[in-house]
């Protein structure tokens, strides 16, 4: 075989395989009659202490701006405007939280909870966020993961 060619057919495949084979859209993320969402963002399984880091990240979920978590006692400044989450992994299926956490208004439509997983719809949004979500379907998935470890 060519070497060109070779070369161009290597690049090709490059460029057209995603991070993810099987991540979806924002647009496309299907949810079910509650707002829950059964399918992964990503067919990959989350990871519970990567989901911990985004959790307790103020730059990314920041979710101990808004709740209490005892697993995270260590942590200063815990909200008190949301649910405590001690035993969520109990209260909620998987696909719940998932929903939740990709759009908290699918389930909650008066809450302060932020979409994480949506990338349009926003008011006054800077240019340079313009068509991104907060955060990555992979770190969606691993505060899912991370979450379920919450039980009682």
């Amino acid at each position: 075989m060519d070497v060109k060619l070779t070369a161009l057919a290597a690049g090709v495949l490059m460029v057209a395989a995603p991070a993810f084979a099987d991540e979806v859209a924002h647009a496309d993320v299907v949810f079910g009659e509650y707002g829950e969402v059964e399918a992964s963002l990503t067919g990959v399984p989350g990871d519970a202490a990567a989901g911990r880091e985004v959790f307790i990240n103020r730059r990314l979920g920041n979710c101990l701006a808004c709740h209490e978590n005892s697993d995270m006692d260590d942590q200063p400044f815990h909200g008190e405007v949301g649910p405590v989450l001690d035993g969520v992994g109990d209260r909620w299926s998987e696909a719940d939280l998932r929903g939740i956490i990709v759009n908290s208004k699918n389930v909650f439509p008066d809450t302060i909870m932020p979409a994480f997983y949506v990338s349009e719809g926003f008011i006054n949004i800077r240019e340079d966020l313009a068509g991104q979500s907060i955060l990555t379907a992979q770190q969606v998935e691993d505060v899912v993961a991370y979450l379920m470890t919450l039980q009682d």
